[in-house]
C-alpha cells in the first residue's frame, strides 16, 4: 500500500511570509483560466465577432476571483463545517489552510458573473458559456492542493487495490485518494468534454448546461469514494452533502440543454 508523503503545506517561506501550496494551486487555476481564455479568443472567430477581448478577459477574471474566493469558503462554512467555525470564527478568513466549497465557489462566481453582465451589458449565459469550458483545469488544480494538504482523503478501500493509500493521521487502515478521483474527473474529463463541446458555435446556454451537468454526474461518482463530510445534517453514507449539492445542478443542466436546443429549433 501507498502511504500519503504528508507534504509540507508552506512551499517557501520568505522570512515571516509563508507561501502555502494550497495557495500556489488557486493561483495555478487563475493563470489557467486566463491563459485558456486568451486562447479561445484568439483562436475562435465568433467569440471575437460577439465583441470578446484580452481587456474583458482580464475584468472577467478579476470578478471571478472575487467570487471564488468569497462563496468558496463561506460555503465551506455554511454547507460542511458551521459548528467548528461557530465556535472559532476568525479560522474563517485562514483561506491558507484549505477548506473550500465548491458549491459556495459556484454560487459566489454565478452573483460575479451576474454583477459583470449588468456592467456590461451581456447576457448572463453568455458569459457562463464563455467561462464554463475555463474553468475544469482550475478545479483540477484545487484538488490537487487538498491531496498536498492531505484533506478530503477518501473510503475505506480494498487493500489489493494497488494506488490504495494510507493517511497516518486518520487511521492505518487503506483508503481511496479520492483527491486525485475528482481531479481526474471534475477536472480533466469534463475539461476534455466542454473544451470539445464548445469548440463548435451551440445555442446560447447549452454549454453552460453540459457544464452542470458534466459536474453533476462526475461529482456524484467521486462522492462514492471519498469520506463524507459532515455538513449541516450531519455524516451522511447513503447520500453525501456533496450529492445532495450536486443534484440541483444536473436538474439545472438538463433544462438549460432542452430549453437552448428548443430555442435554436
Amino acid at each position: 500500500m501507498l502511504i500519503h508523503p504528508q507534504f509540507n503545506p508552506v512551499a517557501l517561506s520568505l522570512g515571516p511570509l509563508s507561501v502555502h501550496w494550497y495557495g500556489l494551486m488557486y493561483l495555478l487555476a487563475f493563470l489557467q483560466f486566463w491563459w485558456l481564455g486568451r486562447r479561445r479568443i484568439l483562436t475562435h472567430p465568433q467569440l471575437s465577432q460577439a465583441g470578446w477581448t484580452v481587456q474583458q478577459l482580464d475584468d472577467l477574471l478579476f470578478y471571478g476571483v472575487l467570487g471564488v474566493i468569497a462563496g468558496g469558503r463561506l460555503g465551506q462554512v455554511l454547507f460542511y463545517e458551521p459548528g467548528y467555525y461557530l465556535s472559532q470564527p476568525l479560522q474563517i478568513f485562514a483561506v491558507w489552510r484549505g477548506g473550500m466549497s465548491f458549491h459556495g465557489g459556484f454560487l459566489g462566481v454565478l452573483l460575479a458573473m451576474w454583477l459583470y453582465a449588468r456592467k456590461t451589458g451581456r447576457t448572463w449565459l453568455e458569459i457562463t458559456d464563455f467561462i464554463a469550458p475555463l474553468v475544469p483545469l482550475g478545479l483540477a488544480a484545487g484538488r490537487i492542493g487538498n491531496f498536498i494538504n492531505g484533506e478530503l482523503w477518501g473510503r475505506v478501500a480494498d487493500p489489493s487495490l494497488p494506488w490504495a493509500m494510507v493517511f497516518p493521521w486518520v487511521d492505518d487502515l487503506p483508503r481511496h485518494p479520492s483527491q486525485i478521483y475528482q481531479a481526474g474527473l471534475e477536472g480533466l474529463a469534463l475539461f476534455v468534454i466542454l473544451w470539445i463541446y464548445s469548440g463548435q458555435t451551440r445555442a446560447r446556454g447549452a454549454v453552460s448546461g453540459v457544464f452542470l451537468i458534466g459536474y453533476g454526474v462526475l461529482r456524484w461518482i467521486a462522492e462514492y469514494f471519498r469520506s463524507p463530510d459532515e455538513g449541516i445534517f450531519g455524516f451522511s453514507y447513503t447520500v453525501s452533502m456533496g450529492q445532495w449539492l450536486s443534484l440541483p445542478m444536473i436538474v439545472a443542466g438538463i433544462i438549460f440543454v432542452v430549453f437552448a436546443n428548443h430555442q435554436r429549433s
